[in-house]
């Protein structure tokens, strides 16, 4: 197993999540979350991002109903993940069930990275045992940590949240339309945050900004297009 790359590169993965695994937990527990339902959380939700964000809004004094759309736009994306692993997921219900569940970034990026379908059955399975480990591990140890820390203000834990996301969103920020639709987004949140409830300026951004920003981006491809020059003039 030492010698297999596969394993080495999943078991980074763990080791790596079990440490963002356990800032979740603290700041769930922050968030007035008990350590029991910040651990069901990290079971049966399996998405960090997601979790972040709920727990986000929540902590900043909004209900579920701001909390909850914003993680599930985040959520979505996984769906969008298991469409492209159609025959990673294939096998009995129960087998299709329990992989559906474990969906995504980590364990997509290290499917597609291997070159049949054998292997990148193997390096789903293999990312998947050891990030959700991990992952829970790291939410446990973080919650009971956390509801003996008092406010993680103090500890300037509540950097942790803006943190992530940022290094979540910087590897999207490949080219001109997506950092104009990153720009838009923030400019409408940040506008809201003072007037607006918790969870609210997520929300708009992303039903404002990006709808807008990628038509105006199709109609100039359009005309891109349309100014082309035939071939032979």
């Amino acid at each position: 197993m030492s010698n297999d790359p596969v394993f080495r590169n999943a078991l980074s993965i763990g080791v790596a999540t079990a440490v963002y695994a356990v800032s979740f937990g603290v700041l769930s527990v922050a968030a007035r979350f008990s350590v029991l339902q910040t651990c069901v959380m990290s079971v049966f939700c399996f998405t960090g991002a997601s979790q972040l964000t709920f727990v986000s809004v929540i902590a900043a004094g909004g209900g579920v109903a701001g909390a909850l759309p914003p993680a599930l736009l985040l959520a979505g994306r996984n769906a969008v993940y298991a469409l492209s692993l159609k025959g990673v997921l294939s096998g009995s219900a129960p087998k299709r069930a329990l992989r559906a569940q474990v969906v995504v970034d980590e364990t997509t990026a290290m499917a597609h990275a291997q070159p049949t379908l054998a292997a990148k059955r193997r390096a789903f399975d293999l990312t998947a045992v050891c990030l959700f480990t991990a992952w829970n591990i790291g939410t446990l140890v973080g919650a009971v940590a956390g509801s003996g820390l008092g406010n993680p203000r103090d500890y300037g834990l509540d950097a942790v949240f803006p943190a992530v996301f940022l290094a979540l969103l910087a590897p999207q920020l490949r080219g001109p339309e997506a950092m104009r639709v990153a720009v838009a987004g923030a400019l409408i949140a940040l506008a809201l945050v003072p007037i607006a409830p918790a969870g609210v300026p997520i929300i708009a951004s992303a039903l404002v900004a990006v709808p807008v920003l990628l038509a105006a981006g199709r109609r100039r491809a359009r005309i891109v297009v349309g100014q082309a020059p035939e071939v032979g003039q």
